[in-house]
């Protein structure tokens, strides 16, 4: 057999990545209690992915946060196929709203410039020691470890440079895969959110290292809502013994700060799951999980991470839900929870509806076609709803609704 020198070098390529991703988890993990958010006076932008130019709001607070007007802000565009196509639009976007942003051309996929050579230059490097913010644009969340961290696990000058950066005060923010790296663990080689449930993950294939900017207690997803991905956090979450997790959805972001308080602005909204009181059948083969927590944040939510006081937006305030003044009254089922936007559907119709409990299904042609999982959402005595049509449109915060997961088998043929 012939093997071409240029795929020679695509595969060793592809095998350095791997031995990065493995190398990486040791050092992370070893040093959690190192990159808490405790240690930081920074603060962190938190965006799902597909961020609008125009969407001023989170653009400004990304400058805001960094110091605002004239706020250096670097630009890193290691996770995009294009990187000097992704990192000239933020570039754009982030200096028509104030800030004086600039690009660091770091990126495996470069075609002038070769990671190696950025990451420990010393002008690169004091140009992010006189930044206040860091901005990692969406791609491949994998290609950021491969930049930033070395084949033997460790930091770069430039990663311990961007951590200065945050422990300093500065703000790291970030799109898609820019919000991954945000939590100790990230999506590396996902695959679609039922065969997750179905097979599970594991570290080094679907799961690697992130670089746990946000801390050890908290996983972060994104294109959450839209995409229907909520589902596919829970087996990351049992699996690495996280307690809370957040997913946030397109064009949407979560502002944290140093004191653990999240703050939703943006488009739309994000999930929080809370697994402190949830359990395992463990006889059981196939993914389950009883007595989860899970709420919706819309935006101008806050929800305090260490207290877990959540603070509806201010025209809520007076809109709180009551069981006995119910304005949904038909009883719904959701054959497909995780199509686009169904979930919040759901949780918005249960909550402010005299239904007590809501089903929904999830099954798919992929592997074992027959099994699928069965979506409880139920009203508990801490269940609480908030809504406001103060905008034209309606906008609901539900929290802390109880959800119970099992699996279910569908008889194939469904006809004949």
């Amino acid at each position: 057999m012939i093997v071409s020198l240029k795929n020679t070098r695509s595969l060793l390529r592809s095998l350095l990545s791997c031995l990065t991703i493995l190398l990486w988890q040791v050092p992370m993990n070893s040093h959690a209690e190192d990159t808490s958010p405790q240690q930081s006076t920074g603060s962190l932008v938190i965006i799902g992915g597909a961020l609008r130019m125009d969407n001023a709001g989170v653009w400004q607070r990304i400058v805001q946060q960094a110091g605002g007007k004239g706020a250096k802000i670097a630009v890193i565009p290691a996770a995009a196929g294009s990187p000097e196509k992704s990192g000239a639009f933020a570039v754009e976007s982030l200096n028509q709203n104030g800030a004086q942003a600039f690009l660091i051309p770091l990126s495996v996929k470069h075609a002038q410039f070769k990671p190696e050579d950025i990451v420990s230059n010393a002008a690169w490097l004091d140009k992010l020691k006189d930044a206040s913010g860091v901005y990692f644009t969406g791609g491949d969340q994998g290609r950021i470890i491969e930049a930033l961290v070395r084949p033997d696990g460790s930091r770069t000058a430039m990663l311990d440079a961007i951590w200065a950066l945050y422990q300093r005060g500065g703000v790291i923010a970030g799109s898609s895969a820019g919000a991954a790296i945000m939590s100790t663990t990230m999506f590396y080689d996902a695959k679609p959110v039922l065969p997750t449930l179905k097979l599970g993950v594991t570290d080094g294939k679907e799961i690697a290292a992130g670089l746990g900017f946000i801390g050890p207690d908290v996983f972060i997803d994104q294109h959450l809502i839209i995409r229907g991905r909520f589902a596919r956090m829970l087996p990351v979450m049992l699996k690495k013994n996280y307690r809370l997790g957040l997913g946030v959805d397109e064009n949407t972001a979560m502002v944290v700060n140093n004191q653990g308080e999240v703050e939703v602005i943006g488009y739309k909204g994000a999930i929080l799951f809370d697994l402190s009181q949830a359990t395992t059948d463990d006889k059981q083969k196939n993914f389950n999980i009883s007595n989860a927590r899970i709420s919706y944040l819309d935006r101008g939510d806050r929800f305090n991470l260490r207290s877990k006081v959540l603070t509806p937006a201010a025209d809520k305030l007076a809109g709180k839900l009551s069981q006995t003044q119910a304005y949904q009254s038909d009883q719904r089922f959701y054959p497909d929870i995780l199509a686009n936007t169904v979930l919040t559907d759901l949780m918005f119709h249960l909550m402010d509806g005299k239904q007590e409990r809501a089903i929904g299904l999830a099954f798919g042609m992929d592997a074992q076609p027959e099994l699928g999982f069965e979506f409880s959402f139920s009203k508990v005595a801490e269940s609480q709803g908030y809504y406001s049509g103060a905008s034209g449109a309606e906008s609901y915060t539900v929290h802390s609704l109880r959800l119970d997961i099992r699996p279910v088998s569908m008889n194939l043929p469904l006809y004949k």
